[in-house]
């Protein structure tokens, strides 16, 4: 009986081992997809999904890319791969009215005094700089001929914006247009060099992604209103890091509305040259140092003193402008900006132990 099993036995298993090494051919040629597979239904987009989706629909037809020409340079000539393009700096700017105002970074602009403007369509218009206001970093162009202008962005305000706050950035970054990047407000009140040598105040801290070709796209809150232009980054690399720098809106609404009308921003000031923060803080003292007063300025006017250069002894300190604390530089400079010109202002000041106040007339110091 034993013997008679064991070649049913062995018969089985080879009919196994038979069945396990040819089962992944049987499986691939019967279970394969022979024809496209059935669509899932995916239901309804989630509620943040549909946020961006919308606000990129609506927004994206009115962000344009800037691109800064030479003096032989034809805009109608320019295409997406063409060498002028490449060799020309670039940016991203935004419409802010009706006439074809766009408004982009001044660094963007630099020097050139004709732009063209390339539309979410491709087409590339011809454009001209209206102003500048290098101390913001913020210029307006103009759509030339006949183009059909997209509708402006819903502006907000960057007076109310919250540390968390969810932010989204369109722009042409390396080049590629209309990309939608997010994050969220990192901070606020920074402050932000320019390279005319100024600060500007309350700037807002992004970790949207930015990067080069970003500069003077708007940056938007959730409601797909402009709170900034995105400006800068910071990274060792170029690229972006994670920390993004965008002009808050407000500062943005007061100055294009004067680069429209004259062309330029008037810079109020009462005519000092001030010492650094390092020079305060070496110095024990919080406030703006005047190191010097500029000749025939409203400040030498009303009897202000800068620093005794033989003996080194301070004379004014400005510690208050119209009761407003200034304990540095961007305290002052954000005053006086808020200021409608000519007007006039009670500084408070310290001389040595005694502290008085003096009416000092601000002037638009950038003529």
């Amino acid at each position: 009986m034993h013997h008679r099993a064991t070649p049913i036995l062995l018969a089985i298993a080879g009919v196994l081992v038979g069945l396990y090494v040819v089962e992944p051919y049987v499986r691939a040629y019967v279970l394969s997809a022979s024809a496209p597979r059935a669509v899932e239904p995916r239901g309804t987009l989630a509620e943040f999904e549909q946020t961006s989706i919308a606000l990129f629909e609506s927004v994206s037809p009115s962000v344009v890319q800037v691109v800064a020409l030479g003096e032989q340079a034809n805009p109608f000539s320019l295409s997406e791969g063409s060498n002028e393009l490449r060799a020309q700096g670039t940016g991203t700017g935004f419409v802010w009215d009706a006439a074809g105002n766009v408004v982009t970074n001044a660094h963007v602009v630099g020097k050139a005094r004709r732009v063209a403007i390339r539309t979410a369509t491709g087409s590339f218009v011809a454009a001209e700089v209206v102003g500048l206001a290098p101390n913001y970093d913020i210029a307006v162009v103009r759509v030339t001929g006949r183009a059909a202008i997209p509708a402006p962005i819903p502006i907000g305000s960057s007076a109310d914006l919250k540390a968390g706050q969810w932010v989204f950035a369109v722009g042409n970054p390396f080049g590629l247009d209309q990309t939608l990047t997010t994050g969220v407000i990192s901070a606020l009140k920074r402050r932000l060099p320019t390279a005319a040598g100024r600060e500007i105040s309350g700037v807002i801290q992004t970790d949207a992604a930015i990067n080069p070709g970003n500069s003077g796209g708007p940056l938007l809150d959730s409601a797909g209103r402009v709170i900034g232009v995105n400006t800068a980054i910071i990274s060792p690399s170029g690229t972006s890091a994670g920390i993004g720098f965008a002009i808050p809106i407000d500062v943005v609404n007061r100055v294009v509305p004067e680069l429209i009308g004259k062309g330029r921003v008037p810079t109020p000031g009462i005519g000092i040259i001030v010492g650094s923060e390092e020079l305060a803080a070496r110095a024990g003292v919080e406030g703006v140092i005047i190191i010097r007063t500029t000749p025939n300025s409203p400040a030498e006017r009303a009897g202000l003193r800068g620093v005794d250069m033989a003996t080194g002894v301070l004379g004014d300190v400005i510690v208050a402008v119209n009761d407003r604390a200034a304990r540095r530089l961007a305290d002052l400079t954000e005053i006086l900006e808020g200021l409608k010109l000519p007007t006039t202002v009670s500084l408070t000041v310290q001389r040595g132990s005694q502290r008085r106040t003096v009416s000092v007339e601000v002037v638009d110091i950038g003529n």
